[in-house]
């Protein structure tokens, strides 16, 4: 498989690699420059000459792939009989720089509700590289009369981001659709839907962080609901809420939508999702 379909399949497939490309070439080398090849955790597509110099990046690349590693490095390596290799001896006679460039996978995620501060938040997050699912039980939220086209017209014209709308008419069963460590956002136009698709996604372990909208009050009157429902404090304890950051204050949907994308950057951008502190303000 050529090394760019493989990227491409791996991306689709929400499979991080790393690229790695003979970016320099002095002497005499198996491959010339610019020769590449895609590192995933458990393949290989595409070569840089083999031997030696190929497993060699190889190594490197899955070592930065266990790391989450975000920064691209550079590997240089003399290829000569009298220089010490792990994996045999290449005595081509050159040297050789590699490009070792990580391509994460795109964080995805989940806006349940697109009113009036979905559809801001749609406006902002749609300018991020990610993944964003839009999900709504009405569909007149969804319809291109009032969302245009992805990528194409209206609203989500300019996305970068690669979007999907989805009608749900029962929109937790909107969560079986994401992918593991996605990031959801709650905020539906009707508290049993809120408290629902929270329900549901406290009993999703793989997801990643769970933003609710809403006042101190509502959350007080959901927490004794999701205790009654079997939940426990530890669970209970994955919800933000009131999300955004309280540094941006105001009321205004655009408002509140500039907050919960700052707090979801935030959040995105920590390396263990597991290491979250819930707000309390």
């Amino acid at each position: 498989m050529d090394w760019l379909d493989a990227l491409q399949r791996l991306r689709d497939e929400r499979t991080p690699a790393v690229i790695v490309t003979l970016a320099m070439v002095r002497g005499h080398a198996p491959r010339n420059g610019g020769a590449k090849m895609v590192v995933a955790p458990d393949a290989v597509h595409g070569t840089v000459g083999g031997g030696n110099l190929e497993q060699t990046a190889t190594d490197r690349a899955r070592e930065m792939l266990a790391a989450a590693a975000a920064e691209p490095e550079l590997l240089t390596m003399t290829l000569s009989d009298k220089t010490t290799t792990d994996y045999g001896v290449q005595c081509c006679g050159g040297e050789v720089t590699m490009l070792l460039e990580p391509v994460p996978v795109a964080a995805s995620v989940a806006v349940f509700g697109v009113g009036h501060v979905g559809i801001e938040l749609a406006r902002i997050l749609g300018r991020q590289q990610l993944e964003l699912h839009l999900v709504d039980s009405r569909s007149e939220m969804l319809a291109p009369e009032r969302l245009g086209v992805p990528g194409v017209s209206g609203i989500l014209g300019d996305a970068v981001a690669s979007v999907h709308l989805h009608h749900e008419p029962v929109p937790e069963a909107g969560l079986a659709l994401l992918p593991p460590g996605a990031h959801v956002l709650i905020m539906t136009h009707d508290h049993v839907e809120d408290l629902a698709i929270t329900d549901t996604a406290l009993r999703h372990a793989a997801l990643g962080s769970i933003g609710l909208i809403g006042s101190h009050s509502k959350w007080a009157r959901f927490r004794t609901q999701l205790l009654d429902l079997g939940h426990d404090e530890t669970a209970l304890a994955r919800v933000e809420t009131p999300i955004g950051i309280p540094e941006v204050a105001g009321k205004a949907p655009a408002t509140i939508a500039v907050s919960v994308a700052a707090r979801l950057l935030q959040l995105i951008a920590q390396p263990d999702p597991g290491d979250v502190q819930p707000m309390t303000d």
